[in-house]
């Protein structure tokens, strides 16, 4: 599935991400995509489930994107004491010409990260690679709705969708009953998202919803529990 034309920006912290003119839309926010993505799905979402009570964490991502949060979320896999489960659902898999143009080591510190993006990239698709010894990464090509997932597993949703103006489809009520139903008792599903729209939907598929501080440029964010 060929990706959008898209065009890599710099945000105001400095780390990069991508424009896509088709639908006037970013993958990250313009106001930093790194201080996003460590806010929202480390910090709000990743950080609490790496707990004693959790040796094994599954994370699931919708939207692969640039790899950022898989890229962040590896690197805390090099310091935690969980061995962490990633799986990541992408229906426009980037090109190599776009993904060499990102990077990361402008912003990250650690010689490693460079390579590690690298890895994530080049990772096959459809089939666990292991990329540290507490990392497994399972990349997954296609639409979320056609893709069977695991039920009761997940202890952390990264939802990082196109805003819902722009991908609506990805925005729904049966899309968050598919995620409600994959995700562990007590896992949470984060979101940049904030609209009345997308938490109603979360409530009627059964999520426990609250609204939390977002990050740079972003008053809220949406974190939402699975009861259990």
């Amino acid at each position: 599935m060929p990706v959008p034309r898209v065009e890599v920006r710099a945000t105001a912290d400095g780390s990069s991400t991508l424009y896509v003119p088709e639908l006037n839309e970013h993958y990250h926010s313009t106001h930093g995509a790194l201080q996003e993505a460590r806010h929202v799905y480390l910090t709000a979402g990743l950080e609490p489930a790496l707990t004693t009570e959790n040796p094994v964490v599954w994370v699931l991502e919708v939207g692969f994107g640039t790899g950022l949060n898989a890229l962040l979320t590896l690197e805390r896999s090099l310091t935690a004491g969980q061995q962490i489960f990633y799986d990541t659902i992408e229906k426009f898999p980037l090109p190599w010409e776009v993904v060499g143009q990102l990077h990361p080591d402008t912003y990250l510190s650690g010689p490693e990260l460079q390579d590690y993006q690298h890895q994530l990239h080049a990772a096959a698709w459809n089939r666990p690679v292991p990329l540290t010894s507490n990392f497994v990464l399972l990349k997954r090509a296609g639409e979320l709705q056609a893709t069977p997932l695991s039920q009761d597993t997940y202890q952390v949703i990264y939802f990082d969708a196109f805003a819902p103006e722009k991908q609506p489809d990805m925005w729904t009520d049966e899309v968050f009953a598919q995620l409600y139903q994959a995700a562990a008792p007590g896992g949470v599903l984060v979101s940049y998202c904030a609209k009345g729209s997308f938490k109603r939907s979360l409530r009627a598929a059964g999520w426990l919803v609250e609204k939390i501080p977002g990050p740079p440029g972003k008053r809220e964010m949406t974190r939402a529990r699975k009861q259990g």
